[in-house]
């Protein structure tokens, strides 16, 4: 198995992504599966690791994912029965065939210790594959995984997945120093607040003629439901805590108002308490906690390079659900709130971009921060990926705000000490729709529906 997984490895990235077969070793395939950027990277891992854990927020396809490559598999949330049979001999949950895909391991806690020391006593790697769509408390895994477990986040699906974007601007190609291209892409604003609205969940596209694809309005009420049941069971289940799910929404709600801002805890308490309640910080950040945990919430942390002026770096985070779908179901608005809200609409946008700079990016090593300084300059995301590797960008909705984004990445590459952090292989605006093209001044301008791994 590993010898074949090694073999996959000198395919490009981008023909990995789009012409892995959809294949089900141990069963029969019911439903098409949706490629992703993560395929790749799961193979890899699993080739140099003796197990991968596949994290991400529920209804993400970790389990769909784990199982393009497992060779058995034991679904602890589906089957009652095995969660007894771990109750006596967890051992007995880790035989089978391997790759061995474990889903919802959290579930029976200890198996993370039986991995640990399975993995110990088998040669090779690959062994198994763990799923899981909550943290649980540290005191269960204080023996980490380190050496023997790899971890892989996945997250919804990019435009370039769920096949919305052509992927001809490559993130990893601008990271080499490679300029835009010359494209086309056009989405309609219309297009992107659906986009936006119903977001990257695998499940809404469809699988076959026998479960087609969700309309926009059944897709959004999917979304609604899925917050419901994190106000209702998730946020309580994760650590046990007895909170009142209406507070929980009325967070989500503040939250969502705040999306790709840097907004404080103490802000997200007034605002979610409200003019007539009082909401401790310590309660607020106990929410905030717990939608981390269920990997609901994915922040984006501030960048902090050498500079050389004297400027001051912000070391607020910007606020960000997984996928701003979530942002858009806690508020119950629909694309029609967007079109006539088009600073909150942008904000949104923004949200989407970093959602698909954070794919595309985990694909090449890096990591997508911001950056904002005491001068006032801001720029909506930085990926790095080490010195000389990295690029900044600004994130756009209209066109008509190139030249604006053009000189803040500008004013940035120059505030920027590059003898210790590298030139930038890239500085562009990511924009709606239209054309990309490399600018005189050197700034590429990328349409989102162009943007890929």
């Amino acid at each position: 198995m590993t010898q074949q997984l090694t073999r996959l490895l000198d395919i490009p990235s981008r023909d990995l992504v789009r012409e892995l077969p959809p294949k089900l070793p141990y069963g029969p395939i019911l439903r098409r599966y949706w490629p992703r950027v993560a395929d790749a990277e799961l193979k890899r891992r699993l080739a140099r690791s003796r197990a991968v854990l596949i994290e991400g927020p529920r209804a993400c396809g970790k389990t769909a994912t784990a199982r393009q490559v497992a060779a058995s598999s034991v679904m602890l949330d589906a089957e009652p029965s095995a969660r007894r049979a771990a109750a006596v001999d967890p051992a007995f949950l880790l035989e089978g065939e391997t790759p061995r895909l474990i889903d919802e391991w959290q579930l029976v806690p200890d198996i993370w210790n039986r991995v640990r020391h399975v993995v110990d006593e088998r040669p090779g790697r690959g062994h198994f594959i763990l799923t899981g769509s909550a943290v649980p408390p540290d005191d269960i895994t204080r023996h980490t995984g380190a050496g023997r477990i790899g971890r892989l986040r996945l997250r919804p699906m990019s435009l370039f997945e769920l096949e919305r974007s052509t992927g001809a601007v490559s993130l990893r190609r601008l990271l080499a120093g490679d300029s835009v291209p010359n494209v086309a892409a056009h989405l309609s604003v219309r297009e992107l607040a659906e986009l936006v609205c119903v977001g990257g969940w695998p499940g809404h596209p469809g699988s076959s003629d026998e479960d087609p694809a969700l309309s926009s309005e059944d897709a959004m009420a999917e979304n609604r439901d899925y917050l419901g049941e994190v106000c209702r069971t998730d946020a309580r289940r994760v650590d046990g805590s007895g909170r009142d799910p209406a507070k929980v929404g009325r967070f989500l709600q503040s939250l969502g108002r705040n999306v790709a801002t840097c907004a404080s805890m103490a802000t997200l308490a007034r605002d979610t308490g409200g003019p007539n309640q009082h909401l401790s910080n310590h309660t607020t950040r106990s929410y905030m906690t717990a939608l981390e945990c269920l990997m609901i919430v994915e922040d984006q942390p501030p960048w902090a390079p050498h500079l050389r002026s004297r400027s001051r770096l912000r070391t607020a985070s910007k606020r960000h659900f997984v996928d701003p779908s979530l942002a858009v179901a806690a508020l119950s608005a629909i694309p029609e709130h967007l079109l006539s809200d088009f600073e909150w609409f942008g904000f949104l946008f923004e949200s989407m971009v970093v959602r698909d700079l954070r794919v595309y990016a985990q694909a090449s090593g890096a990591s997508v921060y911001h950056y904002r300084d005491n001068t006032g300059l801001e720029v909506d995301a930085i990926v790095d990926a080490g010195p000389g590797r990295w690029a900044a960008f600004e994130i756009k909705l209209g066109a008509s705000r190139v030249d604006e984004g053009a000189r803040t990445l500008l004013k940035l590459a120059d505030r920027v000490d590059t003898d210790r952090c590298g030139k930038p292989a890239a500085l562009g605006v990511i924009v709606g729709s239209g054309y990309g093209y490399a600018r005189p001044d050197g700034v590429g301008v990328i349409p989102v529906g162009g943007l890929g791994l």
